[in-house]
């Protein structure tokens, strides 16, 4: 007999169809052992020696290998082909040695496949391996330097900084990085700029805009025209200028090549942006979506292994795509040669085949209907993705007008670019992240026009602009830029962005990061304290280091002692850190935040009891608070945080005049919350009036904001589907997307102000799908133990999970997307021993029925005591089963949920 240990049993099931009676498939259920939880689990006195713990919940399942492989001839260790899967089949072969559970001379062997179809795992048995003990010494050498930061410097923030919850290797330089962002923001100042545009008319009268550019022979920077003075100044001298001609015309043409197909983060990243999915979220559907899923009785994985960082695709694959593109959309969009993607992965041994459907030919419209809407999103965008990255470039005629005045010394100029073929953008385009929409001017098209042809000015405009703060980081643009600087790898970045929201150091606001107090307080500590150990290039080093390991290139314990040697003299020099060092020091990095100046003039840290003292961050046993520095005379506080009193009374603030009518903008607060208005009625005509978007703060509208608000409705695009417009707005109700006859409303993750077309289409779509009565299905999470399916659905008090006639609200902290069986099996099982578990639907009918027989039954004689008793002890057996059968089901027992892939951050 032959025994293959994979880690989920979905895997189990797949492969065991895949190799036949000979074999005995069996799941891990994730890593079977892990460090515990406890001081002394490294031991860097001991030369890093590291003890190992089975915890009662993976010990039914290490008990279930072991007894599987009593007897076997040959054990094959089928994990993951990546690091993790390298190190949970050595920690399986470890734990049966240990406990003398391998026969004598069986044969172990490891067995790595990129794809779960029964091609690829049968030819992966025929060419068995090793273990690669420098890929574990890689993964023992990231295991224990998270160990010893976490459990090394989480105590100096518990006993110095009160309400930390803890730190870690990456999470902490992910956390700066979000931090660093919004200091950005706070300490943003709004500039003030000016553009002028010209409507222009050629000779045959077809029309088009022009921006200045030059003006009294000089060229024009961003802030040039910086007032309203400068820039009617401008105008002034356009209208005095006389006639304009084309001064010249610069033609090109311009390729753009397709993107390489997914790696993990550019996966996520771009189910972020086009699908709307979080890091886990996206994770968690392709790890379904390769472990197989059943078309019509054949379970097949439908893609390649997720966690990779490569970008190249194997022979046969890169063949299958050029034959359906030759066949699906003709010669012209099938280039001369196949495309190959260099992986910038330093690692080769890691670099592994890019994110792509096993089977080109497997058209996501083939497998739609055995797939969950999720699923099917997430194949059909990695279809497209690799399908694409073989096809011909796109190519568009970008074209630039110079125009001038008979002096030379105003010009202005035309930009526009025109698609002459759409390549690989018919079937996908990659969406970007925060780009402006004045600085895209595709799909702009210009007028046919001659040098020195004479051109009919029209309307100039003066338009008013205000620099904008950087962008707080999506998911999508923190996976990126930490891929950028080379910190963690495509198994730990959906974990990193996890645990920073599990800590309540950052929160998701319109699916965009915001560090919340308490992360901005271990931010500052550790940048105080411990630099060097936040620092991106010290990080990025560390993970190239953990790559030479896994390459053979350097000993393990060597990078262990090199960092231990400093890294404990740091936590040496905290130990006589007083309690004022601290505060000075959060003081320093965050009064500005705390303490904000309002503009009014009057110092923020007076104390608004006392007046003559002074506000300072304190530090109590329960954390951290603001205090008067008179205490104890003065025992005013206030909790933690940013004083937000003064926002609800923003009211009546002239934010600027619209420079298209003159009218001035206002900002007003009404019964129902703060709106801008435009013009002030004074003509009797009814002034244009638009509320604020929900959660939009007051205090942080700006006349830019307000002029875009004010804009709305407006369209976004026309629907690929209907042709027909997809318009957004707001409303009485809030925001919303209208298409044809239809409102969708806007959730609060999205703005309307930026959302896009390929976002619009999705929430429309999803609306579409949700618009039944009665409570909608979120997705299936899998079998009960007792039998059945649980499910979470979204009903109208919230989402819930169901299984079987039982129903259980999520709780409020709860993530709908990251919700797990075993969290709903304990949920429903805590509601049955509250309120005593429905019986099955098949029992109640049951029960019912013959509840009713017996109230159509005569009513039996009236009996004594005695002659009752002895009725009783004559009953059949089944009666006294079915009378058992009434009481409270027993709760069922809580499975054991599969461990974490990624590494501990």
């Amino acid at each position: 007999m032959n025994v293959v240990i994979v880690e989920s049993p979905a895997k189990a099931k797949t492969i065991n169809k895949y190799l036949g009676r000979d074999y005995k498939v069996v799941a891990s259920y994730g890593h079977v052992r892990d460090l515990p939880a406890k001081d002394g689990s490294v031991r860097p006195d001991a030369d890093f020696d590291m003890s190992w713990e089975v915890d009662g919940q993976s010990e039914k399942h290490v008990k279930s290998i072991a007894e599987a492989v009593r007897g076997a001839d040959r054990l094959f260790l089928a994990t993951d082909p990546d690091r993790e899967g390298e190190a949970i089949s050595w920690h399986v072969r470890e734990v049966l040695l240990a406990r003398r559970a391998l026969k004598k001379g069986i044969d172990v062997k490891r067995v790595v496949f990129n794809e779960v179809t029964r091609s690829a795992v049968v030819e992966a048995f025929r060419k068995p391996r090793d273990i690669d003990i420098e890929l574990v010494e890689a993964y023992l050498a990231r295991r224990a330097l998270d160990y010893l930061v976490g459990f090394t410097l989480s105590p100096v923030l518990w006993r110095k900084l009160p309400g930390s919850r803890s730190a870690g290797r990456v999470q902490s330089v992910a956390l700066r990085l979000v931090c660093e962002r919004e200091a950005e923001i706070e300490a943003f100042r709004p500039r003030e700029y000016w553009t002028v545009e010209v409507e222009f008319a050629t000779a045959a009268g077809e029309r088009f805009t022009a921006q200045l550019s030059d003006l009294d022979g000089k060229r024009l920077d961003r802030f040039a025209l910086d007032s309203e003075a400068k820039a009617k100044n401008a105008v002034a001298a356009i209208l005095g200028a006389g006639q304009f001609t084309v001064a010249g015309i610069e033609r090109r043409q311009v390729r753009r090549h397709p993107f390489p197909p997914f790696t993990t983060s550019t996966l996520q990243q771009e189910a972020s942006r086009k699908l709307g999915f979080g890091a886990s979220r996206t994770m968690r559907i392709a790890q379904r979506l390769y472990e197989g899923v059943d078309l019509a009785g054949d379970t097949v994985g439908l893609i390649t292994y997720m966690r990779t960082d490569g970008v190249a695709m194997a022979g046969e694959a890169i063949a299958a795509a050029r034959a359906l593109i030759g066949d699906e959309f003709g010669a012209r969009y099938l280039p001369g040669s196949p495309r190959v993607y260099r992986s910038p992965a330093k690692n080769a041994q890691e670099a592994h085949e890019a994110i792509r459907p096993t089977d080109m030919a497997r058209k996501p419209a083939d497998v739609a209907r055995y797939l969950d809407a999720d699923q099917r999103r997430l194949y059909e965008l990695i279809w497209k993705r690799a399908v694409a990255s073989q096809m011909e470039s796109a190519l568009l005629d970008q074209v630039s007008v110079d125009i001038a005045d008979a002096s030379g010394k105003i010009r202005l100029r035309a930009t526009g670019s025109t698609l002459v073929f759409d390549g690989f953008l018919k079937l996908y385009q990659e969406d970007r992240d925060d780009t402006p929409a004045e600085d895209d001017a595709e799909g702009k098209r210009l007028p046919a026009m001659q040098p020195k042809e004479r051109l009919e000015r029209g309307a100039v405009t003066p338009s008013q602009h205000f620099t904008q703060p950087p962008p707080r980081y999506t998911e999508a643009s923190l996976v990126k830029k930490l891929e950028e600087l080379g910190i963690g790898r495509p198994s730990t970045y959906a974990a990193i962005l996890q645990v920073l929201q599990d800590r309540d150091y950052v929160a998701l606001d319109k699916r965009r990061f915001v560090p919340q107090d308490r992360g901005r307080l271990v931010t500052a500590f550790l940048t105080s304290f411990f630099e060097r150990y936040v620092e991106y290039n010290f990080t990025a080093e560390l993970e190239n280091q953990l790559d030479d390991i896994s390459g053979g290139r350097i000993d393990w314990k060597e990078v262990l002692r090199n960092f231990w040697r400093d890294f404990s003299d740091a936590i040496d020099g905290t130990k006589e850190l007083t309690v004022k060092q601290v505060l000075n020091a959060l003081d320093d990095g965050l009064g500005r935040h705390f303490f904000p100046d309002d503009g009014s003039g009057r110092d923020p840290r007076a104390c608004p009891v006392c007046g003559d003292g002074r506000l300072a961050l304190k530090l109590g046993r329960f954390g951290a608070f603001i205090g008067c520095s008179n205490y104890p005379n003065c025992r005013y506080t206030r909790a933690f945080g940013v004083e937000t009193d003064a926002q609800p009374g923003v009211a009546d603030a002239a934010l600027g005049t619209d420079p298209a009518s003159g009218q001035p903008i206002t900002l007003k607060k009404g019964p129902y919350g703060h709106y801008l208005q435009l013009g002030n009625g004074e003509n009797g005509d009814k002034p244009k009036r638009v509320a604020l978007p929900k959660g939009a703060n007051p205090a942080d509208v700006t006349l830019d904001t307000a002029l875009r608000l004010l804009a709305l409705p407006r369209e976004i695009g026309r629907h690929p589907d209907t042709g027909e417009p997809i318009v957004a707005g707001i409303g009485r109700f809030g925001a919303y997307l209208k298409h044809g006859n239809a409102f969708t409303s806007l959730g609060a993750d999205d703005d309307v102000l930026s959302i896009g077309l390929n976002r619009a289409v999705t929430v429309l779509a999803e609306a579409k799908g949700g618009q039944r009565r009665g409570p909608q299905l979120l997705r299936e999470l899998g079998p009960h133990p007792d039998g059945g399916t649980v499910a979470l659905y979204r009903g109208r008090y919230g989402p819930y999970a169901g299984h079987d006639g039982t129903i259980a609200s999520l709780p409020k902290t709860a993530d709908p997307d990251s919700f797990s069986l075993e969290e709903a099996v304990a949920l429903l099982a805590a509601k049955g021993k509250k309120s005593g578990a429905r019986r099955p639907a098949s029992t109640r009918k049951a029960a019912s029925a013959a509840s009713a027989t017996r109230r159509k039954a005569a009513k039996p004689a009236r009996r004594t005591p005695a002659a009752a008793r002895s009725a009783a002890a004559a009953a059949p057996a089944t009666t006294k089963a079915a009378a058992k059968s009434k009481r409270p089901a027993k709760a069922p027992a809580r499975k054991k949920r599969p461990a974490s892939r990624g590494t501990s951050a």
